[in-house]
């Protein structure tokens, strides 16, 4: 698994969708949001379907043998 980390630079949170973009690990935010839907993403060892799920600092989440952890 290739693991990243991501600051969110200031910001409170960032969408789902979002970051799976600029990392990205997806093409398009039309790819990201049938990944998503299709139960491939998982938040904090949950699968997560929602595409506009505000990520925060402390959560981990595990995309396509990808390993994102966010911090401030």
């Amino acid at each position: 698994m290739t693991e990243h980390n991501f600051s969110l630079k200031g910001h409170e949170f960032i969408d789902l969708s979002s970051l799976l973009k600029l990392l990205s690990l997806v093409q398009s935010g039309g790819e990201a949001k049938i990944r998503i839907n299709d139960g491939e993403v998982s938040l904090n060892g949950t699968q997560e379907t929602r595409r506009k799920k505000k990520i925060r600092a402390g959560d981990v989440i595990e995309f396509d043998g990808h390993i994102i952890k966010v911090y401030e």
